[in-house]
């Protein structure tokens, strides 16, 4: 009777070990997800506001597009505005922090005025 109490103790032992291992591996797991969805978030803001930026610029006309040809720093973003045609106008909206990748491009038409 004695070795089967120590045998159901240690089989409890058991399972709050199995149970502890699978709980602090949820905790984990849900800890990763709210890290992964703050960034998200805040990835979200940040390209939230490049769109409005790059919306802005994209409405300039032909004459205020050719005032900001080349790299500008505006606020926390770098935009880098290149004329590959005569009538085209490449805009690129990148964050200052990473100035090799651009995160939005886009290319507007102007006509040549007579």
């Amino acid at each position: 009777m004695r070795s089967r109490a120590g045998i159901a103790l240690l089989e409890v032992l058991i399972a709050l070990v199995i149970l502890t291992t699978s709980g602090i591996g949820f905790v984990e797991l849900v800890g990763t997800g709210l890290r992964v969805e703050r960034d998200s978030r805040a990835r979200e803001q940040i390209v939230g506001s490049e769109d409005r930026l790059l919306a802005a610029l994209t409405l300039l006309k032909r004459g205020e597009l050719d005032q900001r040809l080349g790299r500008r720093h505006i606020g926390e973003f770098i935009v880098d505005t290149q004329r590959p045609e005569r009538t085209l106008y490449r805009i690129a909206v990148l964050q200052a922090q990473s100035p090799q990748v651009e995160d939005l491009v886009t290319v507007v038409y102007r006509v040549v005025s007579p």
